[in-house]
């Protein structure tokens, strides 16, 4: 074994005695210990609640949009969906139209509200469809041509709406859109054409975001918009959802900028996601001050090491040891608290994750009102190798100015004063 890791080592802690030095050397440890474990467990919560809003919110939004640059709408679809299906890692592509329109229902005036009217190809919708709480996806005519609808649950039970094929009667809504209300205004004699649908049934809430979203046929939305052969846009699925900004940049460069615009999921929410990466990151930089206060424990232990050894070290100079060794054995002290401060941290703070990702030891209050029962857990590995290489490169950096201190000492000067 290399004789200066041995001396760092003795100097650190002695099996005889356990001196004033050890004690804040040991402190030390500690607070480099619950700095690194808390940065993994809070960092791995905030990930776990990114990944959860992230996959509300692609439960309905695509993982890629192409929509119209000029916002138009899209005519060439078939063309559009040909080119989007030859991209790599596409696996679905379905067209859709989307607008604003007045929802009306005898039922109750509440339902009388304007919701988000989407228009999709049912056909196309699997694996993308909304998870139902009653009935069933069906937005096709029945037997007397009245097509169907899907409202969120929240709405609909609001609006005392029953899906078809219950033991109740089922309820019929009118939509009507704004392009309808416009060609009323401009004919006196007329009255608003209101659309009537079957409400076919319920999709499970997923966030305050899609509170008022309601799923039509898109040849229905087509001729509610009137939007005459045309199409919002085209919503891609993906094989993996990671994969999502280099099919926006291949489809970019197929399509041109000039026509169309493509969008990635990240784009759709641009600004939750980053009000949340920098949530975590402002987290990251507080916790980090605990990393931080631990390294100047470092600074004071190591320099209190230095007087007290300077008669040892002048000893060792005597003996041929040069200061380039001497500063490196102090390092050394520095890196071994590191080391084992940052592995017992990462033991505690992984643990402390996993038990809480497989066993929901911390349950989350009022966990009836929420997606889910416990804090959500996702550990990054990127996250655990930036923790550990900086908490690392702290405590070596600490050690840094007691080494220098104790390299400057003089060999006659130490032993003299020593005397």
């Amino acid at each position: 074994m290399d004789y200066r890791f041995q001396i760092a080592r003795r100097y650190l802690a002695s099996r005889r005695e356990v001196s004033l030095i050890s004690i804040i050397t040991g402190i030390s440890t500690v607070g480099v210990t619950l700095g690194v474990a808390s940065l993994i467990v809070v960092l791995s919560v905030m990930n776990g609640f990114y990944d959860v809003v992230r996959d509300v919110l692609v439960s309905l939004d695509p993982h890629v949009r192409v929509v119209s640059a000029q916002g138009e709408g899209v005519a060439n679809v078939d063309s559009l969906l040909r080119v989007a299906r030859e991209t790599r890692h596409v696996t679905a592509a379905a067209p859709y139209v989307e607008g604003k329109a007045l929802l009306m229902s005898d039922n109750t005036g509440d339902a009388n509200r304007v919701v988000r009217v989407r228009g999709v190809e049912a056909s196309m919708m699997e694996g993308a469809a909304p998870t139902m709480a009653m009935g069933r996806f069906d937005l096709s005519r029945n037997a007397d041509g009245v097509p169907g609808v899907v409202l969120n649950q929240r709405l609909g039970q609001r609006a005392g709406l029953v899906p078809a094929g219950r033991a109740q009667s089922s309820t019929a809504v009118g939509l009507l859109s704004a392009p309808a209300v416009e060609r009323t205004l401009t004919n006196i004699f007329g009255s608003p054409p209101v659309r009537r649908f079957e409400v076919r049934g319920l999709f499970q809430s997923q966030g305050t975001s899609q509170g008022q979203r309601v799923f039509v046929s898109l040849a229905e939305a087509q001729q509610l918009f009137r939007t005459e052969g045309r199409v919002t846009g085209v919503e891609l699925r993906l094989d993996n959802l990671e994969r999502a900004a280099g099919v926006k940049a291949a489809l970019q460069r197929k399509l041109g900028t000039d026509r169309y615009t493509v969008q990635t999921w990240y784009d759709l929410q641009r600004s939750l996601y980053d009000v949340m990466q920098l949530e975590k990151w402002g987290a990251s930089a507080i916790l980090g001050l605990i990393v931080i206060v631990a390294a100047f424990n470092i600074v004071g232990s190591l320099t209190m090491v230095v007087i007290e050894k300077r008669a040892d070290v002048g000893a060792l100079q005597a003996m041929g040891v040069s200061r380039g060794d001497v500063r490196r054995i102090f390092l050394l002290e520095g890196a071994l608290i590191g080391a084992l401060g940052t592995g017992l941290g990462l033991v505690l703070g992984l643990g402390l994750a996993f038990l809480q990702q497989h066993y929901g030891l911390v349950p989350m209050a009022q966990a009836e009102s929420f997606l889910i029962d416990a804090y959500p857990v996702s550990v990054q590995a990127l996250d655990v190798v930036l923790i550990a290489v900086v908490s690392f490169g702290l405590c070596v950096l600490a050690a840094l100015y007691p080494a220098v201190r104790a390299a400057a000492i003089e060999p006659a000067r130490a032993v003299h004063l020593d005397g």
